[in-house]
């Protein structure tokens, strides 16, 4: 092998270590992207709670937020919008609950990034969220009926509100009773105020209880 030859054989093989090198840096930084995604988002998909627990002395008090995704994503969201045209994604909820033992129930909503003065309707259900909107079955109700009648604000939590021009909205909504355990879980936004709008977005809550 003459001099020539043998320098272009060693840079050929510095060459392909480089790319190895580079190769395998790049592995390292994928994997520690999808890991930050990963940890990022949490088990119950981006959503965060805070001061969830029953308190013995002053009941039980909880907030959580998250962004909504759409029910395809890659982490399974617990804020889920199924009309991106009312709820579009990377919209933004927080929840909380304030529930005292004697029976009186406190519900905040906070949303941002909606469409800006579109009146929305929101309620509390009594299942999870899930890629069907159904998947959250129907409103919490303090006194369970099947009467009509009994579908209002004062049997339920209703949390109706309308977006401002930089589509923020809240509400909140009191009650003198406490929600029964396991039997609350998520709060669906509706496409107009009342009983009777359609499902655009749910997040999946973990709404407490407190003993009397």
């Amino acid at each position: 092998m003459t001099a020539r030859e043998a320098r272009e054989a060693r840079e050929a093989e510095e060459a392909r270590r480089a790319g190895t090198a580079s190769a395998a840096r790049t592995a390292v930084l994928v994997v520690g992207a999808l890991a930050s995604v990963v940890a990022m988002a949490g088990p119950a998909g981006a959503a965060d709670a805070v001061g969830a627990g029953t308190d013995p002395g002053h009941g039980y008090r909880m907030r959580t937020d998250a962004r909504f995704a759409p029910p395809g994503a890659f982490v399974p969201p617990t804020a889920v919008t199924y009309d991106t045209g009312l709820v579009r994604a990377g919209s933004w909820i927080e929840v909380g609950q304030r529930s005292e033992r004697r029976g009186r129930t406190t519900v905040t909503l906070h949303v941002t990034g909606l469409k800006p003065g579109h009146r929305y309707g929101a309620h509390v259900h009594r299942k999870p969220c899930g890629t069907d909107p159904a998947a959250a079955g129907g409103h919490y109700q303090h006194r369970p009926s099947k009467d009509p009648a009994d579908v209002n604000a004062d049997n339920e939590v209703w949390l109706d509100f309308t977006a401002d021009a930089h589509g923020e909205g809240g509400a909140r909504a009191h009650h003198d009773w406490n929600f029964r355990r396991g039997e609350a879980a998520s709060v669906m936004l509706h496409s107009e105020p009342g009983s009777s709008g359609a499902r655009v977005a749910c997040f999946t809550v973990p709404f407490g209880w407190a003993t009397t």
